[in-house]
């Protein structure tokens, strides 16, 4: 039903990122969008690759 604890990892990182950016570009500050989006961006490629089985920095599952 819910997902596994190190499943949430990049699900809050994703979403803290989307949170950033939307903070950033209503309020106008670029620092804010800028993080937000490093953040997505992130949080996606672990995600994809954590999804494929592919190994990050020696570990097998990194999220």
């Amino acid at each position: 039903m819910w997902p596994h604890i190190e499943t949430w990892d990049w699900i809050t990182m994703i979403l803290l990122g989307v949170i950033l950016l939307v903070i950033g570009l209503l309020v106008g500050v670029s620092l804010l969008t800028t993080i937000g989006g490093v953040l997505v961006l992130i949080g996606a490629v672990l995600w994809v690759l954590g999804a494929t089985g592919r190994t990050i920095g020696g570990r097998k599952h990194y999220f």
